[in-house]
């Protein structure tokens, strides 16, 4: 009987250990949404009286700026939606209006591959939470310049314009624009959206990735053979090392493939590129990854928090899609990393830090630009990161 008892005592322990560790994570994410909204709110006032700006960074103590033709236009506004859905506060609703309409001229953009950062995630969370045909209207408009840039003889979306380097860059950035594109398909009832991404996903498969799944950063492509060129890492410390946002846009891309096409390579791709991160050997114990995962100055190298909230907010989708022992490990990740990053090191106090939410990222360190600042990417997917999680586990 008093085994029994101690036995039954310590089953309650357990349960009560993982109540407890469950609450904590609750509490975790619901203060760290709430302060997020506090000090997106700050963000969103600051800006009101400049009409064609958008939040970059902040450097040197000055918040720096862009205007709608920057890639990173749509994060902002995206963040506002996210806080909007989370809070149901009118006053997100008012200002993710205004600042998404700052964007609006960008449907017409041909010259950029970016209009999936640009207008989904900005007019894309709009429409999802508002419904606003207009919205639609302009993501199809935009959706069509999108594919502007796709190439058959290529079977790819070109990312940046052709140079003296490049005939045909493709980057693994491109990946995370497909989303706009099916989603296209699906609204219009026009294949030729979802056709693209599939030829896209699968030539980037075949091109971008070596044999432990790592990618490279750009793959140029020869337009009349449509053969690979060049292979290089332009934001990496070398052409043959893994730059850590790199694999953080390809397992967040194939994972969005698989989630819209069900296709089961594109779910054995995110689990290649998942046990590639997760697995290597210069992942710290924290999570979240150096700048480039084979950086010559790690430990000391500088630490990226957009890699990391980007992957934490993929690994909670990935987990659903996955036996259980690899959705544990997933969901393990993502928690280490949302903790990490809800910490002082990485989550700015109310009002510093430019109203940024995160600090610590990595733009383009070999181009000695955005390093070591708050970055917007790096916001949107650190939200996105806690509400994924906060609706798959903490109903």
């Amino acid at each position: 009987m008093k085994l029994k008892n101690i036995f039954i005592a310590s089953i309650i322990m357990l349960i009560a250990s993982s109540c407890a560790k469950e609450e904590s994570m609750r509490s975790l994410i619901a203060d760290r949404l709430n302060r997020s909204a506090e000090q997106y709110l700050l963000m969103a006032e600051s800006l009101l009286s400049q009409p064609d700006k958008l939040p970059r960074n902040f450097d040197r103590d000055e918040l720096v700026t862009s205007n709608s033709a920057w890639w990173c236009s749509g994060f902002m506004p995206g963040t506002l939606w996210y806080l909007y859905q989370y809070t149901s506060d009118t006053k997100f609703l008012e200002y993710a209006k205004v600042y998404t309409g700052r964007i609006e001229k960008e449907q017409y953009n041909t010259g950029t591959h970016d209009l999936g950062f640009m207008l989904y995630c900005s007019f894309g969370n709009g429409y999802r939470l508002t419904g606003d045909m207009a919205y639609r209207s302009i993501l199809l408009t935009g959706a069509e310049s999108l594919i502007t840039r796709y190439n058959p003889a290529v079977g790819c979306i070109k990312s940046w314009n052709s140079n003296a380097k490049w005939q045909f860059p493709v980057i693994i950035d491109n990946m995370m624009n497909l989303e706009f594109l099916l989603w296209a398909s699906k609204e219009s009832g026009n294949p030729k959206f979802r056709d693209i991404c599939i030829s896209h996903s699968d030539k980037t498969i075949r091109n971008h990735f070596r044999p432990d799944y790592s990618s490279y950063h750009v793959v140029s492509y020869d337009t009349i053979t449509g053969q690979p060129e060049k292979k290089n890492t332009h934001q990496g410390f070398s052409d043959e090392s893994a730059w850590s946002r790199g694999q953080a846009w390809g397992l967040y891309g194939f994972t969005l493939m698989y989630r819209e096409t069900k296709e089961p390579a594109y779910l054995e791709q995110a689990k290649g590129i998942a046990a590639f991160i997760l697995n290597h050997p210069n992942l710290p114990a924290d999570k979240i990854p150096y700048w480039d995962f084979n950086a010559p100055d790690i430990p000391d190298a500088k630490r990226d928090a957009s890699a990391g909230a980007i992957i934490a907010s993929a690994l909670v989708e990935l987990s659903t899609y996955v036996d259980k022992e690899l959705a544990d490990e997933y969901l393990k990740t993502a928690e280490r990393q949302i903790r990490t990053l809800s910490s002082p090191e990485y989550f700015a106090e109310k009002g510093t830090n430019g109203n940024f939410i995160l600090k610590h990222s990595v733009g383009h360190l070999p181009g000695e630009s955005e390093v070591d600042v708050p970055l917007t990417y790096a916001d949107y997917y650190y939200v996105e990161a806690l509400i994924r999680y906060k609706e798959l586990k903490l109903k």
